[in-house]
């Protein structure tokens, strides 16, 4: 589960959101409207205002390393920090790569030769090491193609079976109700429930 309470930053709120546990919550708007500024804020990564809770407590009372491994987002473009793959996994040999269709010997590449969609599902898969409460998820599938996306929506819905939030920003509204049980659309600076998925 994930409340937010009267969350500001920048031109962005108050924003008031909750999700149950398993609930998927996808957020539309034009580009350039806070989208990421919304999720960056929800994760802790940029000043904001406000109160924010899953059902491991308070953000106030969080340390925010623990925060966010709680509330883990992923980018529309990953981080990397070291020159192989398997340095940026505790456990490299424990990793499910074949759920996202991704070489067994990918943990021993080096990180400059992958396509972006393999930095993406990799960066996803590296996410769920955390065990989050919830995910926020950046245009997540923007690099994949049909097969991939299909690969990373299916390695998705395992986590929300087994009862993570998510909130997820595309731009894609075919996505959108395919995998969202609401569906909210950010503009002018305002979070707004829509009719249907």
């Amino acid at each position: 589960m994930l409340e937010a309470i009267n969350l500001t930053r920048l031109h962005i709120g108050p924003v008031n959101l909750c999700l149950a546990d398993g609930e998927v919550v996808a957020i539309t708007g034009p580009s350039g409207s806070g989208k990421s500024v919304l999720l960056r804020a929800i994760a802790d990564l940029d000043p904001n205002e406000g109160q924010l809770k899953t059902q491991s407590g308070m953000r106030a009372d969080t340390p925010a390393p623990d925060w966010r491994r709680k509330v883990a987002y992923l980018p529309a473009e990953s981080g990397w920090w070291a020159d192989s793959v398997g340095e940026h996994f505790k456990a490299p040999n424990q990793v499910d790569l074949a759920s996202l269709a991704i070489a067994p010997e990918a943990m021993g590449w080096d990180v400059a030769r992958l396509s972006s969609g393999e930095r993406q599902r990799l960066a996803f898969l590296r996410l769920l090491e955390l065990n989050p409460d919830v995910l926020l998820l950046d245009e997540p599938t923007a690099p994949l193609d049909a097969e991939n996306t299909a690969r990373f929506e299916a390695r998705l819905k395992r986590c929300i079976s087994a009862g993570v939030s998510v909130v997820l920003v595309t731009h894609d509204p075919v996505q959108a109700a395919r995998i969202a049980d609401r569906h909210f659309v950010l503009a002018d600076g305002q979070l707004a429930e829509a009719a249907h998925v």
